[in-house]
């Protein structure tokens, strides 16, 4: 009598995350054909010509034997690598990490995978990482808050860019709304006697920023006091960038009973300026960050700060990007060239009523 046969199948669902289906074996199980499955797996136009009840026998079979398709076979067949490149100046600061997340959000959906690259402002880096993704058969690129210097025939994306650059979709904040947002909330408060920490000069977002603050505060007739106003230095991406620009603020003597920081990293760094010098947050100083990073919520005061959409944007610069991929394949009606995204001003614990000034401590 010849030995009983293997069912080769029901290995699958014994241990199925240590053996992996193939398509035609699950094709095979089902008595159906390949093509049929991945027309149903891959949610296929075609898919739609297939009764539910198959639908349902296909999809559950395929999580019951651990079925995952072979992307690389799919990328052989298609042509394509489903793969999009994303460039940040920084992986560990809390802005690209909610760009990121964003990004991460859409394409999962979408059965797309990215690859992330690190510029860390470095200007050899910026011209090398853009060659290195498109040696990689990237589709597409994701610039974050980075200087556009290369020349591809690729869609690009670019969240918070400012350039308009032929083939170049920018997604950007309402930078005009932000700024009344927030010279609204101090002016409110009462303060008039307002401190600045203006941006680095390797963010796209500096300058833009800036100007719109330095109109609505014109706007409101506060006066923008050199010794009030200073810069961030430096690329680290901590607090201690905030620490520093609020101790040479401090060390002016000029006394002011609002500070208004280029985001909420530097705002956090400047609280502790702050309450070093012998100086209250919020009692004798209010403090105002920008972006709403995760870490503003749980700060000792909690940050009040003008909260930029990130998740947001980067899941709208990952769908733009597919659409202009989308529109690459079927000649498709061009996307605009910005699009813009609004603020919203999160009220918290670091604003209040402003009071008479405190001495800076000499």
């Amino acid at each position: 009598m010849p030995p009983k046969r293997k069912n080769k199948v029901a290995e699958y669902s014994k241990k199925p995350d240590s053996l992996r289906i193939s398509l035609k074996e699950l094709a095979a199980h089902l008595g159906l054909s390949p093509t049929s499955l991945s027309i149903v797996l891959n949610d296929a136009p075609s898919a739609s010509a297939i009764p539910q009840e198959t639908k349902n026998r296909i999809l559950e079979a395929a999580e019951k034997f651990n079925y995952r398709p072979n992307y690389f076979a799919r990328s052989l067949r298609a042509q394509r690598s489903f793969t999009l490149g994303v460039i940040v100046p920084e992986l560990s600061d809390g802005y690209s990490a909610m760009v990121l997340n964003g990004v991460e959000a859409s394409l999962s959906k979408e059965g797309f995978f990215y690859l992330t690259a690190s510029h860390l402002h470095r200007d050899d880096l910026l011209e090398h990482h853009p060659k290195m993704l498109l040696e990689r058969q990237v589709e597409g690129i994701i610039a974050v808050d980075t200087p556009i210097r290369f020349h591809s025939n690729l869609p690009i994306v670019s969240v918070s860019g400012h350039d308009e650059i032929q083939g170049v979709t920018n997604v950007v904040l309402n930078h005009h709304h932000a700024a009344e947002l927030g010279m609204g909330h101090l002016f409110t408060l009462g303060h008039r006697q307002i401190a600045f920490i203006k941006g680095q000069d390797f963010s796209s977002d500096t300058k833009v920023r800036w100007e719109t603050i330095a109109i609505a505060a014109n706007k409101r007739g506060i006066k923008l006091d050199k010794t009030l106003i200073t810069q961030l230095e430096g690329d680290i991406p901590s607090p201690e960038i905030g620490y520093i620009a609020a101790q040479k603020l401090l060390s002016n003597k000029k006394p002011f009973t609002a500070l208004f920081a280029f985001n909420d990293i530097s705002a956090i760094g400047a609280i502790r300026a702050l309450q070093e010098s012998g100086l209250r947050v919020p009692e004798d100083v209010s403090v105002l960050g920008f972006d709403d990073i995760y870490a503003a919520e749980f700060h000792n005061p909690a940050l009040t700060t003008i909260r930029q959409p990130l998740f947001e944007m980067g899941s709208l610069a990952a769908q733009t990007l597919l659409k202009r991929l989308a529109a690459d394949q079927t000649d498709d009606a061009e996307i605009p060239q910005t699009l813009t995204v609004e603020p919203k001003l999160i009220v918290r614990q670091s604003t209040a009523q402003a009071k008479k000034f405190k001495a800076v401590k000499k």
